[in-house]
């Protein structure tokens, strides 16, 4: 495998780049995400039909593009970069990766090609009262009710753009184990409540869950090796988000050193300040390292052969993922918090301001810090897996 990109990936980034430095200026970003649907559904129907970004990781056969996480990763690094508020990791990083690690013929099928469109936003839901993202921590049950048909009662919380998606994929626990149930859009025994977070850019709801129907997603018993999959493949989707963010950060506190002149002199002359983005810029490299190898890691994962039958047992998790993920999760959201410190520390006042973009930043690191689970928990996670 390689770290590198492709001019195809150079030619990407630079397309969407362009793309949000013109729809996605800074006043737009505020209007969005104080907006009731905390998007723009204009720029979402071009992102998907223009850049067909929304299927950038879904198989062919069901209307994406058949690309994986290194293609995800660049788009989420750009997206990143511009505080774009948007169900895009939602649906595609968690829902669409999540219904594609499932084997689940019938129910890729059935979503897949709606979010590969555009059409439809979803969301996956595990985290509850404790806040934990563990599969085994998952106090959230599902009865089978007769035959194919499952109720799903319990409530989650942390659930990224819950509000508004169409479609929920909830973990919940069977007698067989924890498993994946999709909950669409209106069926009774639902109740959608927007939380208030740290990060306005990024929409988050609790989900009160009572004997709602549902459609069990995946392989028939303990589904708890797929599901771990599927969060490490958004795990490093959030990374390559967290380092688009850092990289934001950076670029600014350069740019700002050059032009603030203090004692007839930038401050980038000084050499705390020269310290600070240098230390900087080493994070961030280091960072997009680790994003980079768990993207490329994680490409074998979505390279595979996909499921021919909804019984079919998914592919067994390639052996580096866990850790290449849980090395990337710890490091990146680390470094993001970092950088959105240094960026506003260097700012100094106007940094502190509702005006200026450096504390939605700060905002946006410190959410995704605990998203799938906090930095300490990633570490944990690899000590165990590299057996210290």
């Amino acid at each position: 495998m390689t770290l590198t990109h492709t001019k195809e990936h150079d030619e990407l980034r630079s397309a969407l780049r362009r793309l949000l430095a013109d729809k996605s200026p800074s006043a737009a970003v505020r209007r969005w995400m104080e907006s009731g649907e905390g998007y723009d559904p204009a720029l979402w129907r071009q992102l998907a039909g223009q850049l067909g970004l929304m299927g950038i990781a879904v198989p062919e056969e069901y209307g994406g593009s058949g690309g994986g996480a290194v293609e995800l990763g660049v788009v989420l690094e750009e997206l990143g970069r511009a505080l774009l508020p948007s169900p895009y990791f939602a649906t595609v990083a968690l829902a669409g990766q999540a219904l594609t690690a499932s084997g689940d013929a019938a129910a890729k099928a059935r979503w897949l090609p709606g979010i590969a469109s555009g059409e439809l936003t979803a969301t996956v839901a595990v985290a509850e009262g404790s806040g934990s993202w563990r599969i085994e921590d998952v106090a959230t049950t599902a009865t089978r009710v007769d035959g194919e048909s499952w109720t799903v009662s319990g409530t989650k919380v942390f659930v990224v753009d819950g509000d508004t998606a169409g479609l929920l994929l909830v973990v919940a626990d069977t007698d067989a184990g924890p498993g994946l149930f999709a909950v669409e859009s209106g069926v009774p025994g639902v109740a959608r409540t927007p939380l208030d977070t740290l990060d306005p850019t990024r929409r988050q709801a609790r989900i009160d869950l009572d004997e709602a129907p549902a459609v069990h997603v995946g392989p028939d018993g303990d589904a708890t090796a797929y599901l771990r999959t599927a969060l490490d493949l958004a795990a490093v989707a959030l990374a390559s988000e967290q380092v688009g963010g850092a990289q934001a950060c950076l670029d600014a506190a350069v740019e700002y050193a050059k032009t603030r002149v203090q004692f007839e002199r930038p401050i980038g002359s000084f050499q705390a300040v020269k310290h600070a983005c240098a230390d900087m810029l080493l994070a961030v490299e280091a960072a997009r390292s680790a994003a980079h190898h768990a993207a490329s890691v994680a490409a074998g994962e979505s390279a595979r052969e996909p499921a021919s039958s909804p019984a079919e047992e998914p592919a067994e998790e390639p052996a580096e993922l866990p850790a290449a993920a849980a090395l990337a999760a710890a490091y990146c959201a680390g470094t993001y918090t970092h950088a959105a410190k240094q960026n506003i520390q260097i700012h100094g006042g106007i940094g502190y301001t509702w005006e200026h973009d450096a504390h939605l930043h700060l905002r946006r690191a410190k959410t995704s810090e605990q998203l799938l689970g906090a930095p300490a928990a990633h570490r944990a996670r690899l000590a165990d897996l590299v057996g210290i």
